[in-house]
């Protein structure tokens, strides 16, 4: 060996360059557990391993040397388990709600392929991963080797989901709305709050037609919130949109909707998760008239997941429909103007010479106001 050749490796292993090794995590039970698919900031999927809220992680960390025969110093290896929220308009500052920590090894040098046990017992994951489009929720493993300049890390991703019991409470969505001496509709859906998997039934009952309605749809709106008091920022994205009806209609007449939940890519609601953002999903519903204008009326419902194991028989019969009021009978709900594009459906009052209000999200109590041409406007749940 000559000369220069050992003094290039005294160099390399005085810096910490000299000997490196491979980082495996392997779960047990690995080749039984369900996978979930679970959407990345590209917007392709990946499978990872699924757990539940109060579900141990046990399993080996090996570390394999890349060059046998040659020792590995190190200032001790550790395992984390961590939950993070990131926001993207705020990278590099990763907020964990979960942090857990397992000392693996002492400081000191690994002169063969080694393997190490971890357990972390019945480990609390409050919420369900999430990845949108200003927010990620994530959990993971890292396993990190400590070395002097620059330590080994490895990450492996974990799917999570929560699971909800069937809501005990879970009335049914019935209201009037309309336009003054112009237009008055009854829409009713069978429930407010469905599983991911459920399907939305509701009708449509024309009471009075005196415009020309060219189409009417529905569509299903996810709404992300994210930030907190003047810096909130709230995307709208359409998760689904049907024509429910297509000509127009005559008094009386009554519209069947049936939407299926299972085929689109849904979580459950998710409110002020630990006060960095929010996810809420609209049922929306659009008329549009000959002259091209569109009215909208949108109704907050409450999506959950359903767990495998909850039997049929263990649901609740469903609540007699109720419709909401404030003492007046003869009130009914005005219909908001939609100015073109749809896809980002600002509200407008009737009026085409208002000016424009906020994108309103509606409160789970159902404002009423007086019959008029006026949009109504209402607040964040």
């Amino acid at each position: 060996m000559s000369w220069e050749t050992c003094w290039e490796r005294a160099a390399m292993s005085f810096f910490g360059f000299g000997q490196s090794a491979e980082i495996d995590i392997i779960l047990d039970g690995a080749a039984t557990r369900r996978t979930a698919e679970v959407k990345t900031e590209d917007g392709k999927k990946e499978r990872l391993f699924l757990f539940f809220d109060g579900e141990s992680l046990t399993g080996k960390v090996n570390i394999t040397l890349k060059r046998p025969g040659y020792k590995l110093e190190h200032q001790g290896i550790k395992i984390e388990f961590l939950g993070q929220i990131e926001l993207y308009y705020d990278r590099g500052n990763q907020h964990e709600f979960t942090s857990l920590v397992k000392e693996l090894a002492r400081p000191g040098e690994l002169h063969h392929n080694t393997s190490y046990d971890f357990d972390f017992n019945q480990v609390e994951k409050p919420y369900e991963v999430y990845t949108g489009t200003n927010v990620k929720l994530r959990y993971f493993l890292r396993v990190t080797v400590v070395r002097r300049l620059t330590d080994s890390v490895k990450e492996v991703d974990l799917a999570v989901h929560t699971l909800s019991s069937y809501p005990e409470m879970n009335s049914s969505i019935k209201m009037e709305v309309g336009i003054e001496d112009s237009l008055h509709i009854e829409f009713e859906y069978n429930k407010s709050k469905y599983h991911l998997k459920d399907v939305i039934v509701g009708k449509i009952y024309f009471l009075l037609v005196r415009i020309k309605i060219r189409h009417m749809e529905i569509a299903i709106i996810r709404r992300e919130t994210t930030g907190s008091g003047p810096n909130v920022f709230n995307e709208n994205e359409t998760i689904a949109k049907y024509e429910i009806m297509d000509g127009s209609p005559v008094r009386g007449e009554s519209i069947p909707i049936r939407v299926f939940l299972a085929g689109y890519d849904l979580t459950p609601t998710m409110r002020d998760i630990n006060k960095k953002f929010s996810v809420r999903y609209y049922l929306n519903l659009v008329l549009v008239d000959e002259e091209e204008r569109r009215y909208f009326k949108q109704q907050e419902i409450t999506l959950w997941r359903k767990g495998d194991r909850i039997r049929k028989s263990l649901q609740m019969a469903p609540v007699p429909v109720t419709t909401p009021t404030n003492g007046e009978s003869d009130q009914v709900q005005a219909f908001e103007k939609i100015p073109t594009p749809v896809n980002e459906e600002p509200s407008l009052e009737n009026s085409p010479t208002e000016e424009p209000a906020p994108n309103p999200a509606p409160s789970e109590e159902i404002p009423r106001v007086e019959s008029s041409a006026e949009g109504v406007s209402t607040e964040d749940a």
